[in-house]
């Protein structure tokens, strides 16, 4: 538009010049002061728009987000027409944009409100939201801005269990266990009179001085369960075929044991071989066992950003990191490719002091074959086919 106002200008002030007409003069006065006037009014209140977004950053699946824009003209000078649009996450919106227009007088201030649904999980970009605004006249053209996005997380699905029948052999934890030799000293069960080889620590004296006999006391059992949880994303390990159904799969399998293991106030950790677009180079970065939900959040996190992708092997991923585990740590290994090096692999975690449970999720070829062989070294081997067969435990 401003590039036919000039050349509208240039074709009057020619038509003054040969006619020598002074109104055409007045004419292009008035109709040049009317285009710089609006262009630096719609440019000056434009600057002085406020755009302040608001929305719970994290949600889980199913959740509605409400997203809160509030926009203030801190000017002086009312913004006669503002127009401002909105880019949403088509996964997370039934449209894909928030728009309105609106004008703002000095100092004015408004509030709108719109709604988010967490269909999906993922990380997701909020905006940018783009300002349009002008002169009244129309004659100086649109002026923008854009406004940075906002980033959303929305978690993965988290399946609640009941129990979960998990190796450990760590001692000295707060999970009660049937093998005495994992007795925790804190946790005094009862008392029992003195048998020869009894260790003279256990004796209990004011018992032993109330009734007379020596008392010695029994501890009860306790181990410590820290896990580590391996998520298979390589692609090229999946059948073509359920590569998606399979990978959504193993993440909500990961984010309802992560769940369940630090509601025991135990130790999780995660490592995968997916590409998080929230690291500078796509590669996520282990998160070592840790316990409390802070960390819990953290694992949930890389779980709701994460991708499947044509990335490391998942064997080189488990001998990269395993080597960081202390004596005890409980691996699970949540992948649809298991074969012959991945065998060898729980082999040497097994030489390690490290216990291994195999989760592999959507469908597996030769999985009697692998169970079988699973069975007779020792190997647990839990097969989930769909979040039904969470029900093993749920119960």
């Amino acid at each position: 538009m401003s590039e036919y106002i000039v050349v509208f200008l240039i074709v009057l002030a020619i038509l003054a010049a040969i006619l020598r007409a002074d109104f055409v003069l007045i004419l292009i006065y008035i109709l040049l002061g009317i285009y710089i006037s609006g262009r630096w009014w719609s440019q000056k209140a434009l600057k002085a728009v406020r755009v302040s977004r608001g929305f719970d950053q994290r949600a889980f699946l199913g959740e509605k987000i409400l997203v809160e824009l509030e926009i203030t003209n801190s000017g002086r000078l009312p913004v006669v027409w503002l127009q401002f649009q909105e880019n949403l996450p088509v996964a997370l919106s039934l449209s894909g944009s928030f728009q309105q227009v609106v004008s703002l007088g000095a100092g004015e201030r408004l509030k709108f409100e719109y709604q988010l649904l967490g269909r999906k999980r993922g990380y997701y970009d909020v905006g940018p939201l783009r300002l349009y605004s002008g002169d009244i006249f129309g004659l100086t053209g649109e002026q923008e801005r854009m406004i940075q996005e906002g980033h959303l997380t929305v978690y993965p699905k988290i399946v609640p269990l009941a129990h979960v029948n998990l190796p450990s052999y760590s001692p000295l934890g707060t999970l009660r266990h049937k093998q005495p030799i994992f007795e925790d000293p804190t946790r005094v069960l009862g008392k029992r009179d003195y048998v020869a080889g009894d260790s003279l620590r256990r004796v209990d004296w004011k018992a032993t001085a109330t009734t007379g006999r020596m008392q010695v006391k029994l501890f009860e059992p306790s181990i410590a369960l820290e896990t580590a949880i391996f998520l298979n994303l390589n692609v090229e390990e999946y059948n073509y075929r359920a590569r998606f159904d399979a990978t959504e799969l193993g993440i909500v399998v990961a984010a309802s044991l992560a769940n369940w293991i630090t509601g025991l106030r135990q130790s999780v950790g995660l490592n995968t071989n997916g590409i998080d677009p929230f690291q500078e180079n796509n590669c996520p970065q282990p998160v070592p066992p840790r316990r409390g939900r802070a960390h819990l959040m953290r694992i949930l996190d890389v779980l709701a950003r994460i991708q499947a992708a044509e990335t490391l092997p998942f064997v080189r991923l488990l001998h990269q990191q395993m080597v960081h585990l202390s004596w005890g740590t409980t691996l699970i290994l949540i992948t649809p490719h298991i074969d012959e090096d991945l065998f060898d692999a729980l082999f040497q975690a097994r030489r390690a002091g490290l216990n291994t449970v195999m989760v592999p999720c959507g469908p597996i070829a030769g999985l009697s074959e692998i169970r079988q062989r699973a069975n007779y070294f020792g190997f647990q081997l839990f097969h989930i086919l769909n979040e039904r067969d969470l029900d093993i435990w749920r119960q």
